[in-house]
């Protein structure tokens, strides 16, 4: 039975002020990114409070879902991290509880966390995205001078699409200039082109003056009723300087929100479920009626005789392709060159229509794909939530380390990882270069390994970020050692057994000397021997228990020489010549990936190399300190006296 007791109480004080402190500085971080990237829609527009505040409040509810997750991350880290710091979670454990014990009440307040963010994408943020496009939409119009972009057709003026090559932002001059304007029918419109230009608003935000330099004005006039008249009259003119009013309302006016309600993040879950239905079938709907529009070929050529187009309709009744060899065998020279072109021309059309038909089909499927996203992309941001604490708390719990410090920067590390793999997952899912579950749900699998690692260590007190662990690993794999660091001491108890010694490093020079006649450590070993079968080289761990028994025992000694002398001595290693590893399944894993089983093959020649010359130093140590020992100025010296 789930009881309160006074550290969950503890344990959610601590939390909840940290997290409510966290959320806010996460939001403030979360819109600043966000103004960021609109500050340009604010800035000069003239802009009342009024509309200010409903754009910040706005935006601030859409990144509410975003901002709990990180903040949850940074809380949780920052716990648990006072908590280690603070040796409190030592207490803790120390009395029994463990780490998953003293989060039981967070996991709680988590999965309520959770649970909100759920509501909050279903409730609140579809309305707050619908209101905040609404206001965006609705600044973009309000200075359209500010707004004209380069290179691209701008068509926030009402009846006029606005081309310009090039813009200057100190001095508001526009270069390059197409203007279409069509005020009434296809008969009635008018194409400006101007070397340069400049577009003001006027006193009363009413109208628009549009001042040209050196420019043409081609305008088609209404076609007049006259007798025989086959085309629509125009007219051309040829200017230096012109001005031209255009009708715009500059006030404050808000957006058609009927254009922005078809956007998936404006919707809940029940609305996009209900809206998919009837894009699936638009879709299949609109893809039938292309491949049926793709079976359907017009014969119909008035070059073709009648006699060939009643056969060729009893031909396509038969289902037999026509012989169209024989039909334009019929035709002369000149009719030959006219089916030609046709045909030319017929073929690009078909191609422009097909490319045109598929981008268009594309564009519905990616509608399609945007709503499954943003369906699944709900429970996926409050998923996130829970997997955030779980790497937060523990890695709390690891580090110890509380504050703003290195809490920050991990939690700032952890949600960029987050956010490359989710919008990068985003994009190539919309894109339909990845399917939508996988894109959409990659980060939330690449970080809930790491949360269940994180958490398995904390809560066996492993250490994850032991340098020392990992330094003695690297060096493992590389074949790197350290060198022995013997001195004397200040206080011997016995002294050494010289005489024992001696004898034992004389034996170990003699078995070093029978090993080196019978094995060959010069040549290269059978993988098969390698990988494939156990053992371990018995003589060399028993001469190495030998040594170290002995280097031990002269450690007490008090002459510098020797312990000169025992420094000189390399540490072996005893397996790393024979097999990569002692476990009989991973040397065989290791031999079939081979890649890895070739560079393990190539390291343990270099160890069998080594330890050909490791003998060679250990017999010329051992004679140095037999020879230094049993030297008559050594014996004066009593050496060789047993206490």
């Amino acid at each position: 039975m789930f009881r309160i007791k006074k550290l969950d109480i503890f344990i959610t004080k601590q939390f909840g002020l940290l997290f409510v402190a966290t959320f806010f500085i996460c939001q403030f971080v979360l819109m600043m990114q966000f103004l960021w990237r609109y500050i340009d829609d604010l800035i000069g527009k003239g802009l009342t409070m009024d509309i200010l505040v409903q754009f910040f409040w706005y935006m601030a509810l859409t990144l509410v879902p975003q901002a709990l997750p990180l903040a949850i991350l940074l809380s949780s880290l920052i716990t648990y991290g006072n908590l280690g710091e603070s040796s409190e979670l030592t207490a803790i454990k120390a009395a029994g509880i463990s780490l998953l014990q003293s989060m039981r009440s967070l996991i709680v307040i988590v999965l309520l966390i959770a649970g909100v963010s759920v509501y909050f994408q279903e409730k609140i943020a579809p309305d707050a995205t619908k209101h905040l496009a609404q206001l965006l939409v609705s600044m973009k119009q309000k200075s359209p001078e500010l707004e004209i972009p380069e290179g691209v057709f701008y068509d926030g003026i009402p009846a006029t699409n606005l081309y310009v090559q090039k813009k200057d932002l100190q001095t508001g001059m526009l270069y390059g200039m197409m203007i279409y304007r069509q005020t009434g029918s296809y008969e009635d419109q008018a194409i400006i082109l101007a070397d340069s230009g400049m577009m003001q608003s006027t006193a009363e935000k009413k109208h628009l003056l549009l001042t040209l330099w050196s420019g043409e004005w081609f305008e088609n006039m209404k076609q007049q009723e006259l007798a025989g008249a086959a085309e629509v009259p125009y007219r051309r003119e040829t200017f230096a300087y012109k001005q031209i009013l255009l009708d715009f309302d500059g006030e404050f006016n808000l957006a058609d929100v009927a254009s922005i309600s078809g956007n998936a993040k404006a919707k809940s879950s029940k609305q996009i479920l209900h809206d998919l239905d009837s894009i699936r079938r638009t879709n299949d709907s609109i893809g039938r009626q292309f491949y049926r529009e793709g079976k359907v070929y017009s014969f119909a050529d008035p070059r073709i005789s009648r006699e060939d187009s009643i056969q060729l309709t009893l031909t396509m009744q038969k289902d037999e392709l026509p012989n169209l060899d024989t039909l334009y065998a019929h035709l002369d020279d000149n009719a030959k060159r006219e089916v030609t072109k046709e045909a030319a021309r017929q073929a690009q059309l078909s191609a422009n229509e097909v490319m045109m038909k598929g981008d268009y089909a594309k564009m519905l499927y990616r509608q399609e794909r945007l709503h499954v996203l943003e369906v699944i992309g709900k429970f996926t941001l409050a998923l996130s939530c829970i997997i955030f604490f779980f790497i937060g708390a523990p890695l709390g719990a690891i580090i110890r380390k509380g504050g703003l410090g290195v809490p920050v920067i991990i939690s700032v590390l952890v949600f960029i990882i987050y956010y490359i793999f989710d919008n990068s997952g985003f994009r190539m899912a919309r894109d339909d270069n990845w399917t939508v579950w996988f894109g959409r749900s990659i980060a939330t699998m690449v970080l809930a390994p790491l949360a269940v690692f994180f958490t398995y260590k904390a809560n066996n007190d492993s250490a994850v970020f032991n340098m020392d662990a990992y330094r003695q690993l690297f060096m493992r794999m590389l074949g790197l050692r350290q060198k022995r660091n013997i001195s004397g001491k200040e206080v011997i108890i016995n002294d050494p057994d010289y005489a024992t010694d001696m004898q034992q490093l004389a034996s170990i020079n003699e078995q070093i000397g029978q090993y080196n006649e019978e094995h060959h450590l010069f040549r290269w070993p059978n993988p098969i021997k390698v990988f494939f079968r156990p053992g371990d080289d018995r003589q060399i761990i028993a001469i190495n228990e030998q040594l170290e028994t002995v280097i031990e025992d002269l450690t007490n000694t008090r002459d510098k020489q020797v312990l000169h002398l025992l420094n000189q001595y390399p540490v072996l290693a005893t397996h790393a010549h024979t097999r990569p590893f002692r476990r009989r399944w991973l040397n065989a894993l290791t031999g079939i990936i081979i890649p890895v089983g070739l560079f393990f093959y190539i390291r343990m020649i270099r160890f069998r190399l080594r330890l050909h010359k490791d003998l060679k130093t250990i017999e010329k140590t051992s004679s140095g300190i037999i020879d230094h020992c049993t030297s008559p100025l050594s014996q004066g010296g009593g050496l060789n006296k047993r206490p």
